[in-house]
């Protein structure tokens, strides 16, 4: 089920969170870019100071502890989420309610 999960991740090329239990670190904002038998390669950014560095790990799935994906967010400095009737009219979806009788013995 685990091995299935991540080389479903791997192909849509997701962003995940990655928690290795043998260094007791997370790794934010990393892809996993391969997974063969039972070794990941995930590749990842780090920033100190003016300096950005590109990493890639190869990382054995025993010491995987977590793999966290965010689902959604919403921005916090916008108070005002958007709703279908903010859309310009012509892409609004209307509901169309069906009533559909049932017959009663």
């Amino acid at each position: 089920m685990l091995h299935r999960k991540i080389n479903q991740i791997c192909n849509d090329e997701k962003e995940v969170c990655i928690f290795l239990r043998d260094q007791q670190r997370w790794i934010e904002s990393a892809t996993i870019t391969a997974f063969e038998g039972e070794i990941l390669t995930i590749r990842y950014e780090t920033e100190e100071e003016d300096e950005v560095s590109s990493w890639e790990e190869m990382v054995r799935l025993e010491s995987v502890g977590a793999i966290t994906q965010k689902l959604a967010s919403v921005s916090k400095l916008q108070m005002d989420i958007p709703v279908s009737e903010d859309c310009p009219e012509a892409e609004q979806i209307f509901r169309v309610f069906l009533i559909r009788q049932i017959p009663t013995n």
